[in-house]
């Protein structure tokens, strides 16, 4: 049978690229608003950082501070809400290394629930599959070409959102990115791993994993290890400890240095499990469960918006008519590998993302979520959680759909957390 994704060329009110949170949440977000919407996405599954980088925990939802406030709703809370259907808590965590307050996550929940979650909401979607090519005029993109398992397919768009994390719409569709900070610097990327065989009624010492690798860092083949004993919980339903120790300098966005990353985080992480099993209590019989299909990717291409949110934004927690979303998760910035920093939000504790962070510069019709938005340097450590995500996919979604004129009536948004929507105030 063919079926309407199947046929040489078709037509969507919004097209997303990019299923991660700023993915999902800007599906969310169109087909809320009344969209015909497409959700394209690389890899065999939704989810982004959390399910192909192993970055099992949702930051930004709550902002900083001895209880959890909540900083984020609307399409994340569908979200939510269906990875409690599949026996996850999702109650805010708060990590005993930060003090920040987390949503812990298990992987494949996660990829069930956004499959789950997409269809109940009439949003199309497309695995194993990119953009390749781009039809454009002056201002505008007309359609995509995509690269699929069965060939290339031509879909028309009427608004488009580059949720890829890397840029890759905007790059395709001629728009000048900047990689990494003002002067080319990437954040250090990780390589969070799972470690089983850890015999639960043993606590995690801390401070005998500090010990051990304050030594295997003087000789070791991999002397990347966070001094303070790195990151980790328990990985809901399972048990296993999730551990985020190893980090590393990326140059550049070659190919030769994405691979050389890769490899190195592999070959670290099997060291460090075995730094756990000859020195620290309770993990005399661990092995290394899992790493991820890649590695935790922080920072690569920034394309033009028609506004950078700004770290005087943050600081002063600034408020704004414009605003669309809250950046709620505490500046962190991992410029040296190993040593992460943290400068919390100024203000009540968040600040506005405007809506002309999420706007291209050069293209009408091409909207930003998630890490693609405009952010400088030191915003940018803020506003990339997927938290965050989430909220700047919703109201870019939601941007789209009136752009594209399916929208049901200008200005609408009921996308708890998501701040101001052209003017109108929503509730957290």
């Amino acid at each position: 049978m063919t079926t309407l994704l199947s046929r040489p060329e078709t037509h969507y009110d919004v097209i997303v690229a990019g299923g991660g949170a700023g993915g999902v949440g800007a599906a969310l977000g169109a087909a809320s608003s009344g969209a015909r919407v497409l959700l394209i996405e690389k890899y065999g599954f939704l989810g982004g950082a959390a399910t192909s980088s192993n970055v099992l925990a949702y930051c930004g939802f709550f902002q900083q501070g001895p209880e959890p406030v909540k900083a984020v709703g609307g399409g994340a809370d569908l979200v939510l809400n269906e990875l409690r259907a599949l026996g996850l808590n999702c109650d805010p965590f708060r990590s005993p290394t930060t003090l920040n307050w987390i949503i812990l996550l298990e992987p494949e929940a996660v990829k069930l629930a956004l499959d789950r979650v997409l269809r109940a909401n009439g949003v199309d979607v497309l695995l194993h599959s990119r953009v390749a090519a781009t039809t454009r005029t002056a201002d505008r993109i007309e359609a995509v070409t995509l690269a699929a398992m069965d060939g290339r397919r031509r879909v028309i768009g009427e608004a488009f959102v580059d949720a890829t994390g890397d840029a890759n719409l905007a790059l395709v569709a001629g728009l000048p990115c900047r990689t990494g900070s003002d002067m080319g610097h990437l954040q250090a990327v990780t390589g969070p791993i799972r470690v089983g065989g850890r015999d639960k009624s043993v606590p995690i010492d801390r401070s005998a994993i500090i010990a051990a690798f304050e030594e295997y860092n003087k000789t070791g083949a991999y002397p990347a290890a966070r001094p303070d004993g790195g990151i980790y919980t328990e990985v809901p339903r399972t048990g296993d400890m999730w551990w985020m120790m190893y980090d590393c300098a990326l140059s550049d966005l070659s190919s030769e240095s994405f691979t050389k990353a890769e490899q190195s985080a592999r070959a670290a992480a099997h060291d460090y499990v075995g730094v756990l099993r000859r020195h620290v209590p309770g993990f005399e019989n661990a092995y290394l469960l899992q790493t991820g299909p890649q590695i935790g990717i922080r920072e690569s291409r920034h394309p033009p918006a028609r506004y950078e949110l700004t770290k005087e934004d943050l600081l002063t927690g600034r408020l704004r008519a414009d605003g669309v979303a809250r950046a709620a998760w505490p500046i962190e910035d991992h410029t040296v590998p190993g040593n992460p920093t943290y400068q919390a939000i100024g203000g009540a504790g968040y600040a506005d993302i405007p809506l002309d962070c999420l706007r291209a510069k050069g293209l009408d019709n091409l909207y930003y979520a998630g890490r693609t938005i405009g952010a400088d340097a030191v915003a940018y450590a803020s506003v990339r959680v997927m938290g965050t995500a989430f909220a700047s996919g919703e109201a870019a979604g939601r941007a789209a759909a009136l752009q594209s004129g399916s929208a049901g009536g200008a200005g609408q948004a009921d996308s708890g957390g998501a701040g101001v929507f052209w003017g109108v105030k929503t509730s957290v």
